[in-house]
């Protein structure tokens, strides 16, 4: 009477309903990360303000590609040397656009704020294209805010690109800061002025040129 039960139509509706709650039910168990959004990136420097700092503080005139609603999110793989990193985000590689520019002196302290904490490989600082800086962090997990004292910078108008290199992914994170360097040291502050000679200046384009 029970195998005779199975059989009749209703029956197998119930079990075909049954099995389908069960099939999604393990979808759901092995990947659930296919449902979760992902957080999108994940740091950029605030001191000096870097380009993307400015979009967010809407201290410049210009729209941004969005990156003034998310500036941690200039995330791309590790190796370029453009503002972006090759991102959607792309007026951050505009160097003829007239980006504040911040008076600082030849001893700076650099801070980036995180809002995921990535393990690191390394953090790099690049003057005007040339390797200026690298701190190993060897798979260490930053914290919410990252320092780092540069010393003997040049001194002049320099765009410096800072590179944030995660240890167990393809991806970097990237920020341009346009600085005018002085001498002696200075608190990791520094002021900003508009610098009207970057509308006939290619600064970002001339990190590209030395890749």
């Amino acid at each position: 009477m029970r195998v005779t039960a199975l059989r009749t139509p209703a029956a197998r509706v119930v079990l075909g309903v049954f099995a389908v709650l069960a099939l999604t039910l393990a979808a759901l168990v092995a990947a659930p990360s296919a449902l979760t959004p992902t957080a999108e990136a994940h740091g950029w420097v605030v001191s000096p303000p870097s380009r993307q700092d400015h979009c967010a503080k809407r201290t410049v005139s210009w729209t941004c590609n969005g990156v003034e609603w998310e500036p941690q999110s200039v995330e791309a793989p590790k190796g370029s040397m453009l503002c972006s990193g090759g991102s959607r985000f792309t007026t951050l590689d505009n160097g003829s656009l007239a980006w504040p520019r911040t008076s600082i002196s030849s001893t700076h302290t650099f801070q980036w704020t995180l809002t995921a904490f990535h393990r690191t490989l390394s953090w790099e600082y690049f003057v005007d294209g040339q390797l200026f800086k690298t701190v190993n962090d060897n798979g260490a997990t930053p914290p919410a805010t990252v320092t780092h004292t540069l010393s003997g910078l040049p001194s002049g108008n320099h765009t410096i690109l800072a590179r944030w290199n995660v240890y167990d992914t393809a991806m970097a994170f990237y920020a341009c800061m346009d600085v005018n360097v002085g001498g002696g040291s200075s608190a990791s502050a520094g002021t900003t002025a508009v610098d009207a000679e970057r509308q006939s200046n290619a600064g970002g384009r001339l990190l590209a040129a030395h890749l």
